[in-house]
């Protein structure tokens, strides 16, 4: 299994950009995907998650209307648009999937490296 994010950098705040996760090794369009984000001295936190067939998201309250999740079934990849972007939405932007419902034994809990994105002007 693998996550391979991209798509982060340097934007002003009000910018957008857009995140990538390639991923490869089980059914992808089985799974559901998620982005985390962790800030320096901070949790990691749940940012979107959507399921396999994309019918489902869900968001944190600190990116609603300004973050939208979405899935290329056909090309293994989940994107994370992010409009408006503010000063503290600096981190570090993982990729998750857990793939328990798909397998008999862990493990079941994969990350991709993760792609820096800093907001500043």
């Amino acid at each position: 299994v693998q996550l391979v994010e991209s798509g982060g950098g340097l934007v002003q705040p009000g910018g957008s950009l857009r995140l990538s996760c390639a991923a490869s090794g089980f059914p992808f369009s089985s799974a559901a995907l998620s982005w985390y984000r962790q800030a320096p001295g901070k949790e990691r936190e749940l940012v979107a998650s959507i399921s396999g067939a994309g019918g489902n998201t869900n968001y944190a309250d600190s990116v609603k209307d300004r973050f939208t999740i979405s899935r290329d079934n056909a090309n293994n990849t989940v994107y994370l648009q992010m409009h408006s972007l503010k000063p503290e939405d600096t981190a570090v932007y993982h990729c998750y999937t857990n793939l328990r419902r798909l397998r008999g034994r862990p493990p079941w809990d994969y990350w991709g490296q993760g792609t820096q994105v800093t907001v500043s002007s």
